[in-house]
């Protein structure tokens, strides 16, 4: 074998190595990835999980909102990533316990049983008008002792929360939205913001009000994080004459 010839082989051996050295890497920087993505969410591989559904509150049928059934498709997608299997149940037929599988609740306190429970149970501070009667109060949200009116079509807030009992429980993520379309744009921001949400809040619960802007003109995409409203959220309610209702601009 002469030099060319060695020095041919060689650098294709090189060449091997580097690229199964690369394909290594990425491969251990994946699997790394989508570990950190299956503890935030409590979901290990085969793992089951809960997709409770609300109803449409416009409708005396139990149909769900469009805009519900978009936020239900991509957690659905979500949930696959994981590797983990999900069962989709109405909000009316839901009677596991707190923690025992994944949960992901869609909708408000009016259109969802399930999340009037939870909020009674885990996050005393907030309050959502649920009056059916027009006004200017009708869907608004009180947290601790600022209230957040309902602009249709213009601004529009959507918890997002994520709810733990404890190390060996699985979360309980919460979209309760003034509308529909916000409940989609909660569920595309934690999707889009997951890894983020992981470095800052680890796997502890968290309670965030967002703001979507906008919607007739954007539907569910420009979305603003107005306040981390953990701390608020599991304290008393304050005594009423204390509440101011929240100008923020847009």
């Amino acid at each position: 074998m002469n030099d060319d010839v060695r020095n041919i082989v060689l650098g294709l051996i090189a060449a091997g190595i580097s690229a199964a050295l690369g394909w290594l890497a990425r491969t251990y920087l994946w699997q790394r990835k989508l570990r950190r993505k299956q503890e935030f969410f409590g979901l290990p591989e085969n793992s089951e999980s809960l997709l409770v559904v609300n109803r449409d509150p416009a409708t005396s049928e139990p149909a769900v909102h469009r805009f519900d059934v978009f936020a239900l498709l991509e957690l659905s997608a979500l949930i696959k990533d994981c590797g983990a299997h999900l069962q989709m149940v109405t909000q009316d037929a839901t009677q596991q316990g707190f923690g025992e599988r994944t949960e992901f609740c869609v909708g408000g306190p009016a259109s969802n049983r399930r999340m009037l429970a939870h909020m009674a149970a885990m996050l005393p501070g907030i309050r959502v008008n649920i009056d059916p009667e027009p006004g200017p109060d009708r869907g608004a949200f009180q947290i601790g002792g600022e209230r957040y009116r309902l602009e249709p079509g213009v601004s529009e807030y959507v918890l997002l929360a994520r709810l733990s009992a404890g190390e060996n429980t699985r979360p309980v993520f919460l979209f309760c939205g003034q509308r529909a379309i916000t409940n989609q744009a909660a569920t595309r921001y934690l999707a889009r913001n997951h890894e983020r949400l992981h470095r800052k809040h680890g796997n502890s619960t968290f309670v965030l009000l967002l703001k979507v802007v906008n919607s007739q003109a954007y539907g569910p995409d420009l979305v603003e994080l107005v306040a981390d409203v953990t701390r608020a959220a599991q304290a008393p309610l304050p005594a009423a004459e204390t509440v101011r209702t929240s100008h923020r601009a847009s």
